[in-house]
């Protein structure tokens, strides 16, 4: 592939390094036209563009032109903006990402902030997996990596997740899930796990206290895609010994939230 030209750049006329050989010029300076915008200049004249963009006024004619016919610039008394159509640009960038590549660097800061474990899981059958987590400090006697599946009912995460699914396919998936005593608190009757389901359903949150393990206390809130379905889980886990139930829900639960907010508003972009 050759390099094409429209006019000589200010750093061209100026006698600074040509760009490689492989370089297509016209791409390089469109692109540079859609960020001549931004939050502090969101209309601009031609002029305006020109300058920002570093070519000359009729290059920046052409591309301006071009990018309405395009439907990615409007043009409106001398003054020329971008259109939402330009975040399909990122769309594809957005798409690749996977659910743990967005999630993991909102864990990172809930963690710093609560300086607590922090997690992400999906719901597998009758189990989560984790996709995503930053531990703090170990708080199981079994050690939590990628991959790591518990039974779902008798988790936070699981129970978030859970919560979110239509209520005909849960039923049935507890009715065909075995519900095993893990700890002298678990939680084992169908119906009275249908009735706590509905409760996470209805306020959103989860919170599971020994019924994992015993002194193992977590938090969970579900996370949605675009289409408002429940995809995902995180939480916050720490050890009863360490904080009370009032302790996680007034110190850790907001945080947690505010997180899954934020990741939600990204999994609207995917």
């Amino acid at each position: 592939m050759t390099a094409t030209s429209d006019e000589p750049t200010t750093a061209e006329r100026r006698g600074e390094p040509a760009p490689s050989r492989d370089t297509v010029q016209s791409l390089a300076r469109g692109l540079a036209v859609i960020r001549a915008f931004d939050a502090d200049h969101p209309e601009l004249t031609l002029s305006e563009v020109a300058r920002r963009a570093d070519i000359t006024r009729a290059a920046a004619g052409r591309f301006l032109r071009t990018l309405e016919e395009l439907g990615y610039v409007r043009g409106r008394d001398r003054l020329f903006a971008l259109t939402p159509r330009v975040l399909e640009l990122g769309f594809s960038y957005l798409s690749a990402l996977s659910i743990p590549e967005i999630v993991q660097p909102h864990l990172e800061r809930l963690s710093r902030e609560v300086d607590e474990s922090v997690s992400a899981a999906v719901l597998d059958g009758e189990e989560i997996v984790y996709i995503a987590r930053v531990p703090t400090r170990r708080i199981m006697s079994v050690r939590i990596t990628i991959g790591t599946r518990f039974p779902a009912f008798a988790t936070s995460m699981g129970r978030a997740l859970l919560a979110g699914m239509p209520a005909a396919e849960r039923d049935a998936l507890l009715a065909a899930s075995a519900l095993p005593a893990l700890t002298d608190r678990t939680l084992t009757n169908a119906s009275a796990l249908r009735d706590e389901l509905a409760r996470v359903a209805e306020q959103g949150w989860a919170l599971v206290d020994g019924e994992l393990e015993p002194g193992l206390r977590s938090v969970a809130v579900p996370l949605h895609d675009r289409r408002g379905d429940v995809v995902a889980a995180v939480n916050v886990s720490t050890s009863a010994t360490r904080d009370s139930v009032d302790h996680v829900l007034a110190q850790y639960l907001p945080p947690l939230q505010q997180t899954a907010a934020a990741i939600d508003a990204e999994l609207r972009l995917v």
